[in-house]
């Protein structure tokens, strides 16, 4: 680390006085990795504290770590080789194992085995050379030169039991008894290989190397939907959060010790693991000694439950691992039961907390006092443990996003619907019941079946903070935007203030804040109301140009968050947010913005520039003030349902209790429908139907009603603007919408005409585009129901000339050739139609139409509408 200081310091006769009122620049320099400096140029600045938190967070490197974890993935890989080889030659050895595991005998689980084996072993190594005691090292007790490498690493282990260190050995040390001796000392000596491999990297300690590796291995990703948190962004989270807890006394170890951090979804460990960073810090910056904090943390503040054994398993190594040397009674760490049990009922993991503060866990490797069994303790008891509700300071999760498919958005079964539940191999008699509980459990709460179980846990979330404690959530993008997850917003804006919302203006796998999601995420930070306390319905929303790369990333973007500077308003006018400066470069925009009114879209997620979130939110509240110029005038706007009634969703018309079957396209049907994409047939405002629908035997009379909402207008629900062009297609004919086109019916046909050529326009798209989720690169989304409060121009307002100077716009550009909607600058048709529409139709002066040509480059400078694809050579911009 570069360090530059005033001379005042240096001649500063109390150099301790001196540092505290000074402000310090450092940059990060490194020597192996790709980056050679942070920041790229300039300096970052901060206090000398800051600066302490820069070099703890760096001092482990990047690179080390991931070899480090490559190394250790290929000794679980070969592990598993041998156990694979037990399924044939000793199957009951495995299925025991698998029983241990409370799994199934499946790839996985022997995977999950060889992770915890792995994971202990690297353990012992680590606490052997640190501990004052006799305990062999690992490459002694299990290596070539071992008699019997099964029976002295057990011997170790129970000596390292002694100590503690449960969390980490009882159920390794009850896997490795189950395995036969020869097995069991092919399985250690590769270990012993492994061992050296991971200390070759010259690691010494990381929070993460095993709770990557972890993550690396889990089959049921899919249905548990279990992202891994990456270092980084955990880090990010964690400060933001701690950043908001009042009056506590840093100083004060037994102020610490009575804080409660909880998180009901813990996976590898990495959020819990990163608060506990988070509070040892601020007590070594007040001047404690954050070793004195660690029993007291194992044993009381940190509350970690998961589904998965093995998850708990790496949980408690992450946090012993913080301060090996020091050792605890107990942990508050639970494996909590999922699926049908013994007694024939069912359980949901730690959404059983929602309907009780006291539930049974699976698996106590948590406190020795409650064991009886093996070497004289026993881990497979189950406990009964207290979870009180609004007990806990902090509560901080990933949870899982698993939801309904999209096949089911929009009918009222999806709160039934069980994809949530198929993980970990549940028969489906089995997910049905436990659907069921989730239903009874989240009555009144902010679950939303269609929002899926991250809903849910979100729920839990708010029933477990104590007021005034903490909320920190890894959320879907499409909380922002979703109908399904209005509750969850409306309940943030009731019941919470200092609400934070972080999302990340890029594509691809940089607009997360895990690993491997595929879409956006935010962070969602918030501090419940105190009793009397009254919310202040606004909100912090911050765009990061990328997710945080380093701990000293996130570290200089937490900084930059919480320092207090003033930050612009999203209803101060088209001006733009408060940049985010990190040394010289931006890497972000802030805004503060209401949190909105009862069914209101949190829009202002996922920008690279503000203005437009301005312009939009301006529009919204009728009124047009384009970057640049003074405010343009009135401009009415209003929720589609107050002006139109859309159609039915598509499960409804030909899903399986539709009354249509859906077939290829007749020039003669008579139920005419457009269904779905394409992007050669939709280059033009009219569109020809693309499938035919016939009536089911015995359903001619709801096939009436279908076909009654039949209409010329039709509404894109999947937007990819990287390759449509379109946000509103007409067709000659009545026609029936489907999957991406749902009808718009008007009282006024002239609307039809109106509602085309405002939508394809750049006002109309900047509209549809605030009302969508941007949860994919440039795929923007709106749910059936959420089309009705989509904010469309107010065509009740337009005058009889106004509504005929729309139809000829229309007829004007009926065959008229459109771009790709990320190319709306470059395309001259788009840019006549925009001159049209706000000079002829809406009557502004040649100035605003400059102004909405403007507008039209910013907007496809957004990574959420480019989505990453470049743009062909001749794509000029075109005002």
């Amino acid at each position: 680390i570069a360090l530059k200081y005033p001379e005042s310091v240096a001649d500063a006769d109390d150099l301790n006085a001196a540092l505290i009122d000074t402000r310090l620049s450092y940059c990060v320099l490194y020597a192996e990795e790709s980056e050679t400096r942070f920041p790229e140029s300039g300096w970052l600045t901060g206090s000398v504290g800051s600066l302490a938190d820069l070099i703890r967070l760096v001092s482990v490197p990047q690179k080390a770590v991931n070899d480090a974890a490559d190394a250790l993935e290929r000794g679980i890989g070969r592990i598993a080789a041998i156990l694979d080889e037990l399924v044939i030659l000793r199957p009951y050895t495995i299925i025991n194992i698998a029983d241990l595991l409370g799994m199934v005998n499946v790839p996985q689980t022997r995977r999950m085995a060889a992770a915890i084996l792995a994971n202990a072993l690297v353990f012992h190594e680590r606490v052997s050379g640190m501990l004052d005691n006799d305990i062999k090292p690992a490459t002694l007790v299990c290596g070539r030169n071992s008699r019997n490498p099964k029976i002295e690493t057990l011997e170790a282990w129970d000596e390292i039991l002694k100590i503690n260190y449960w969390p980490i050995f009882a159920v390794a040390k009850d896997i490795l008894n189950l395995l036969p001796f020869e097995p069991a000392s092919r399985v250690l000596r590769t270990l012993e290989l492994t061992i050296g491999e991971v200390n070759a990297t010259g690691i010494d300690n990381s929070h993460d190397l095993t709770g990557r590796v972890f993550q690396r291995l889990i089959a049921d990703r899919k249905y548990l939907a279990t992202f891994y948190t990456l270092p980084a962004s955990a880090a990010l989270l964690a400060r933001l959060a701690v950043d908001k807890m009042q009056d506590v006394d840093w100083s004060d170890p037994d102020a610490i010790g009575k804080l409660r951090v909880g998180d009901f979804a813990c996976g590898t460990g990495a959020l819990l693991s990163a608060v506990y960073e988070q509070i040892a810090a601020r007590h070594e910056r007040a001047g404690g000694d954050p070793s004195a904090l660690h029993a007291n943390m194992m044993e009381e503040v940190l509350y970690g439950c998961d589904v998965m054994p093995s998850a708990i398993h790496i949980t408690g190594s992450t946090l012993s691992g913080a301060r090996p040397t020091v050792g605890f009674d107990n942990s508050r760490l639970y494996t909590l039961p999922y699926g049908k049990q013994e007694d024939g009922s069912v359980a949901i993991g730690s959404l059983e907390l929602l309907q009780s503060s006291s539930v049974m866990t699976l698996f106590n490797t948590s406190d020795p006092a409650l064991r009886t069994g093996s070497a004289g303790e026993e881990t497979v008891t189950n406990v009964i443990v207290d979870i009180p509700d609004e007990g806990f300071d902090v509560v901080i999760m990933n949870p899982p996003f698993t939801r309904p498919g999209s096949d089911w958005e929009g009918s009222e079964r999806a709160e039934d619907y069980i994809k949530h539940f198929r993980g970990l191999s549940t028969e489906l008699v089995t997910q049905k019941d436990m659907a069921k509980s989730l239903k009874r459990y989240t009555k009144d709460t902010c679950y939303h079946g269609y929002a899926g179980i991250a809903s849910a846990f979100a729920a839990l979330a708010h029933k477990k903070i104590k007021p005034g404690g903490t909320l920190a959530l890894v959320l879907p993008l499409s909380v922002a935007n979703g109908q399904s997850w209005q509750a969850f917003r409306e309940m943030l804006a009731r019941e919470y203030n200092d609400v934070t919302v972080l999302s990340i203006a890029a594509n691809g796998r940089d607009m997360s804040f895990s690993s491997d999601t595929g879409m956006a995420e935010c962070l969602v930070i918030a501090r419940r109301l105190r009793s009397g306390e009254a919310s202040q319905n606004r909100a912090r929303f911050t765009s990061l140009r990328r997710r945080p790369q380093g701990f000293a990333h996130a570290s200089s973007q937490a900084g930059r968050l919480i320092d207090g500077s003033p930050v612009r308003r999203l209803d101060d006018g088209p001006y733009g947010g408060t940049p985010l400066v990190v040394g010289e470069a931006v890497t972000g925009e802030t805004i503060t913005a209401p949190l909105g009114a009862v069914g209101e879209n949190w829009g202002a997620v996922r920008l690279s520039d503000y203005s437009l979130a301005q312009v939009a939110h301006c529009l919204s509240r009728n009124r047009l003030w384009l970057p640049g110029r003074i405010p343009s005038g009135e401009l009415k706007v209003a929720p589609l349902s107050d002006i139109g009634k859309r159609g039915w969703h598509d499960i409804n018309i030909a899903g399986s209790t539709g009354p249509f079957a859906k077939l290829p396209p007749s020039p003669t049907s008579t139920y005419p429908a457009l269904w779905n994409h394409s992007a050669k047939r939709e280059t033009r405002m009219v569109c020809l139907p693309d499938s035919q629908l016939l009536v089911k035997p015995g359903m001619e009379d709801r096939a009436s009603k279908a076909w009654a909402t039949a209409s010329r207008i039709h509404l894109n629900r999947d937007f990819t603007f990287g390759s449509q062009p379109l946000a509103i297609a007409f067709t000659e004919m009545e026609s029936i919408g489907g999957r991406v086109w749902p009808n718009v019916n008007f009282s006024d046909r002239r609307y039809d005409y109106a509602f085309s050529v405002w939508g394809n326009s750049t006002l109309g798209l900047l509209s549809y585009w605030w009302h969508s989720s941007r949860q994919q690169s440039s795929k923007a989304n709106m749910t059936i129901r959420s089309l009705d409060s989509f904010p469309v121009l107010d065509f009740r307002a337009l005058t009889d000339e106004q509504l005929a100077t729309a139809e000829c716009i229309f007829n004007e550009f009926r065959d008229k050739e459109l771009k790709p909607a990320y190319l709306a600058d470059a395309d001259p048709n788009r840019a006549l139609l925009d001159r049209r529409v706000v000079c002829d139709l809406l009557g502004f002066d040649e100035d605003v139409y400059e102004g909405v040509r403007r507008l039209s480059q910013k907007w496809c400078a957004e990574p959420s509408v480019h989505g990453g694809k470049k743009r062909p050579r001749d794509a000029q911009f075109v005002v």
